[in-house]
């Protein structure tokens, strides 16, 4: 999915860049995003432990 993603920009292709999305965003649950969120928050460098959102 990503790297038809990445194709979809770098080719400049919007009406294929808005199928894929659409696609990802019908998969995507609210579990996968509450997931994906702390997953890509930041932690801190000591103890290991989560910055204040």
């Amino acid at each position: 999915m990503l790297t038809a993603l990445a194709e979809a920009v770098r080719d400049r292709d919007e009406r294929t860049l808005r199928r894929l999305l659409a696609r990802f965003a019908e998969q995507a649950t609210l579990t996968d995003l509450t997931d994906l969120r702390d997953a890509l928050r930041p932690r801190a460098r000591q103890g290991g432990t989560a910055l204040p959102q």
